[in-house]
């Protein structure tokens, strides 16, 4: 196929101008809440944890988390967390993935160390809430 390098010459400036206002739209989805939260979980936590309900990995799913006690979905957690007594809110999910150990000491997140940045931490939290209960996961 031959392009007339003419006809090339002036579609290039609209294809570099049409390529720029695409990405310009990426970082504006990742600024919701939804979508800063799914990518941050997906960051921090994909590699071990699911959303979707039965799809446990390295750790437990995380499907209807809030609310749920600690150790209680069907996954062999360690016995301190099975022991725990935690019930999962906000609260208590922004610190423990603030310092796992801070919250429940023994558990089986290593090496995971924790977020310190509680703007990723809240919006992981935010995708976690969003994300219980509609059976979709990730």
């Amino acid at each position: 196929m031959v392009i007339n390098r003419k006809l090339a010459q002036s579609l290039l400036p609209l294809a570099v101008a049409s390529a720029l206002l695409s990405a310009d739209t990426l970082p504006q989805e990742a600024d919701s809440d939804t979508g800063a939260g799914k990518v941050a979980f997906n960051t921090s936590c994909r590699t071990c944890h699911s959303t979707k309900e039965g799809d446990n990995r390295l750790g437990p799913n995380l499907h209807d988390i809030i609310g749920r006690e600690a150790g209680s979905a069907e996954y062999g957690y360690s016995p301190a967390m099975s022991a725990s007594d935690v019930v999962w809110d906000a609260e208590t999910l922004d610190r423990f993935i603030e310092n796992p150990d801070a919250v429940v000491p023994g558990n089986n997140m290593k090496p995971y160390g924790g977020i310190s940045d509680e703007e990723v931490r809240a919006s992981i939290v935010a995708h976690l809430s969003a994300a219980s209960g509609d059976g979709k996961g990730e």
